[in-house]
């Protein structure tokens, strides 16, 4: 990263093209940032709502609010949410979140549901790329699992405008925000003919992972991640990848 002081870090940002985006760019320019808003991914319904069972379990603020539009109502279910955002959301369309795990992941709902879920009926009500250690890990503990997709995540075709950026040395730091975020940004830059200059690129940024999940794929796809948040959220992650960037620009003044 450049030590001048006087350009602004351009972190490279990956949130759905709505609400989202908006509030991660005003985020991250009232840090300090130069926000280079690429949205990775686009949100398609499939029109599903969560079947009846005595537990649902939802594991994003986007499933929360396409039931909620699709008129779904809880009814006497009890309600997981993976996190505070997912929560709220359920709270917002007028529904009591029974649980809310201690780690905002899959594998953090699978420790919270474990003790209650032996011989239950749960429906876990997500996107089209969820990951498998949340029906795995509630079949083990005993529960009937059905999995309802409430949308699918699509690349947007003219995302890669990061990795055009990371390709060009022009990016000093990436925001990844789940696995799929990673992956979109790799095969938009090999769309673009500039994956193996974007790659050089990353490494030689300040390369963010929302969580242990997103920091995984990433190490798996050969990204070295400098920073993972100690909370699964946007705001934790825009911050600690702006302060790895001040740490970094003050070592190199």
């Amino acid at each position: 990263m450049s030590g001048d002081g006087a350009r602004r870090p351009r972190v490279a940002v990956f949130r759905p093209d709505d609400e989202r985006i908006e509030s991660a760019v005003e985020l991250l320019r009232s840090l300090g940032a130069e926000p280079v808003a690429d949205p990775m991914l686009e949100v398609e319904p499939t029109g599903a709502v969560p079947a009846d069972a005595p537990l649902v379990v939802f594991t994003s603020k986007t499933g929360v609010e396409l039931a909620a539009e699709a008129s779904w109502e809880p009814g006497d279910a009890d309600l997981a949410a993976i996190g505070p955002a997912t929560a709220a959301a359920a709270r917002e369309a007028g529904w009591t979140v029974d649980v809310v795990p201690d780690e905002y992941t899959s594998a953090g709902l699978v420790a919270a549901l474990e003790p209650r879920v032996a011989g239950e009926r749960v429906v876990v009500a997500r996107s089209d790329h969820g990951s498998d250690v949340l029906l795995d890990g509630l079949r083990e503990a005993g529960a009937e699992v059905t999995e309802t997709v409430l949308y699918r995540l699509a690349r947007p075709a003219d995302a890669g405008d990061s990795a055009a950026a990371a390709a060009a040395g022009d990016l000093d730091a990436a925001a990844f925000t789940s696995s799929l975020t990673v992956d979109n940004f790799l095969a938009a830059a090999a769309d673009r003919g500039v994956e193996d200059a974007a790659r050089a690129g990353l490494a030689n940024a300040v390369v963010g992972a929302i969580g242990p999940p997103t920091a995984e794929t990433a190490a798996d796809r050969g990204v070295d991640v400098d920073v993972v948040p100690d909370e699964a959220s946007f705001e934790r992650l825009a911050t600690a990848v702006v302060d790895a960037l001040d740490v970094e620009s003050t070592h190199h003044d």
